[in-house]
């Protein structure tokens, strides 16, 4: 697949992710275009990316119309979960953007194949799920659907190298991927102690933190498996399995938060108060906390020959 110098990235969407995704790419050489309707919601993704890439205003652009895409190698659409609409996007973008161009989705879950449902070339649509915050966490699932062209896939994930992330290829287009199938199953089981009175939130994601969280940073759980004994695993399972929380609608703890407004960050309050100037710089550190780890892990695989 051949492109011009500066390669050129459209994203849909000029949200938090969108947003992310542009600041990768840029800082990476790449010229992007970020398309949204929304005049607010371009007016502070200028506010945020000229902070962040000072040097490289030349290679933004924003527009409100997907004609924007017309001339870009790689579209990336991060517009909000509704099939419907991603549908919608991936509809009228086929009729404007050139006949090479690959088409991504960074959704989260969504089936690709469904996305791909609507498209008349739908062998250069794929998934590529970014992970918050993308321009930090190192790991991107790139998606195949059914009629994508694996020569697509190859070039995604050297693009995706090339700019300094981990691909991995998920080989089913299954809901939630890999990485969202195992968070929820974590935060499932999370929320049914909470619900239990097992204990408080704040011990409970102390636990995750630092028994679980610090020991998964540099092993995964199937690894950590055959570390413990495949033979200790299953006579635990014999016995917890049945006790695990299952069902397969959302815990009532959840569904009262939701329709009390309790949303989390975005609300001021979830299991937590985030309004408290302890929690407020918590999350202002986050991000920075992050890129140090990432840094830390990425000079210890390096080091191991990883």
């Amino acid at each position: 697949m051949v492109q011009t110098a500066p390669r050129k990235l459209a994203v849909i969407g000029a949200g938090n992710m969108g947003n992310a995704i542009a600041i990768l790419f840029v800082a990476h050489g790449w010229q992007a275009v970020l398309i949204d309707p929304s005049d607010s919601s371009r007016e502070k993704s200028r506010e945020r990316l000229f902070a962040a890439l000072p040097q490289s205003a030349s290679l933004l652009s924003w527009e409100a119309g997907l004609e924007a895409a017309h001339d870009a190698g790689l579209i990336i659409e991060a517009a909000p979960e509704n099939l419907s609409l991603k549908q919608e996007i991936f509809t009228r973008l086929e009729a404007v953007c050139v006949p090479d161009a690959v088409i991504a989705s960074n959704t989260s879950g969504i089936s690709i194949n469904q996305l791909a449902s609507v498209l008349k070339h739908p062998k250069r649509f794929l998934g590529t799920h970014f992970f918050t915050p993308a321009d930090v966490i190192p790991l991107v699932e790139v998606i195949a659907c059914e009629h994508t062209l694996p020569t697509h896939c190859d070039h995604i994930m050297a693009v995706l190298r090339e700019v300094g992330k981990l691909p991995v290829l998920v080989r089913k287009d299954i809901p939630g991927f890999i990485g969202n199938r195992l968070q929820h199953a974590l935060a499932r089981e999370a929320m049914s102690l909470l619900e239990k009175g097992v204990a408080s939130a704040e011990d409970i994601d102390t636990v995750a933190k630092w028994a679980l969280g610090i020991r998964l940073a540099i092993t995964g759980p199937l690894e950590q498996r055959d570390i413990n004994g495949l033979d200790v695993h299953h006579a635990i399972t014999e016995y917890l399995y049945p006790d695990l929380e299952n069902r397969q609608t959302p815990l009532p703890l959840l569904s009262n938060k939701v329709g009390q407004g309790h949303l989390g960050v975005k609300s001021g309050k979830g299991f937590y108060d985030w309004t408290t100037p302890e929690r407020k710089a918590a999350l202002k550190e986050k991000d920075a906390t992050l890129r140090q780890l990432v840094e830390l892990l990425g000079g210890r695989q390096a080091a191991s020959g990883g």
